[in-house]
């Protein structure tokens, strides 16, 4: 080997090598998760404005698996994305559906559960989740949501009246106020949030699961930056560990009479 090559050679290894010691995988001693606090049970606030939730409790035990601090940033569900982008938090953790468009934008964990998706009527109601029972109809959809993906893609076309709202808070005065016939949401949170309160106690739902993989999904993950793979890593890493020594499932009994999972 000529000088020349020797220099070029014994450069570019000095060169690598201080790359290598310097571009290193992040150390996630820290997890921000964005999280809205109106789906409970997943996530919402106590009379003294603790979030709590199962999302809240997965979170926390996910971080402890991998002996980070969790720290939790509430934010509207339909700005997450933009937010997770921009570096608000590192994690969407708030019942968020994996599909297809979401998938071309954000990363996701490994499933965390499943979320069937249903409409809510006053009971007695007649109505059906059909374009032809709900023709002239108001239905009520929180924005950014897979529900609002779906009754603006099959719904709205055929003479349903969609209504979309910041968050389910004033969805539900509406629904109790009558300015709305029915409502289309993800079950397991309507059913804890609304349908089990008191203010909900007109209320039930009216037919069955609506089904669409397209915009409906295939399960709840938590949504990631597509450059953080070390995050996502460790996230699927954490969450197979809690699965298998019971974590999970003692969370899912104190939320839930039934599996998510």
């Amino acid at each position: 080997m000529k000088s020349w090559q020797k220099k070029v050679l014994l450069s570019t290894t000095l060169m690598l090598t201080a790359l290598g010691s310097t571009v290193q995988a992040k150390e996630w001693k820290v997890i921000r998760f964005g999280t809205e606090s109106a789906y409970a049970p997943f996530e919402y606030k106590t009379p003294d404005n603790k979030l709590v939730g199962f999302d809240i409790d997965l979170g926390n035990a996910i971080c402890a698996k991998l002996k980070a601090k969790c720290v939790w940033v509430e934010n509207s569900f339909d700005g997450m994305i933009p937010a997770l982008k921009a570096k608000k938090f590192d994690g969407i953790l708030s019942s968020m559906t994996v599909t297809a468009d979401r998938s071309k934008q954000i990363a996701f964990s490994n499933k965390i559960y499943n979320t069937p998706t249903r409409m809510v009527a006053k009971k007695g109601s007649p109505l059906l989740p059909s374009p032809a029972s709900l023709k002239g109809k108001r239905v009520g959809v929180q924005q950014g949501t897979i529900q609002e993906s779906y009754a603006k893609a099959y719904w709205a076309p055929k003479g349903v009246n969609v209504v979309p709202y910041p968050n389910q808070d004033v969805l539900y005065q509406d629904m109790v106020s009558g300015r709305l016939d029915a409502t289309l949401q993800d079950a397991i949170m309507v059913d804890g949030g609304f349908l089990k309160s008191p203010k909900g106690k007109a209320f039930g739902f009216a037919g069955g699961n609506v089904v669409d993989a397209k915009t409906l999904g295939v399960g709840a993950a938590i949504g990631l930056r597509k450059e953080d793979a070390d995050l996502k890593k460790a996230i699927d890493g954490a969450l197979a560990a809690i699965i298998a020594d019971g974590t999970y499932k003692k969370l899912e009994k104190k939320y839930f009479s039934f599996s998510i999972y």
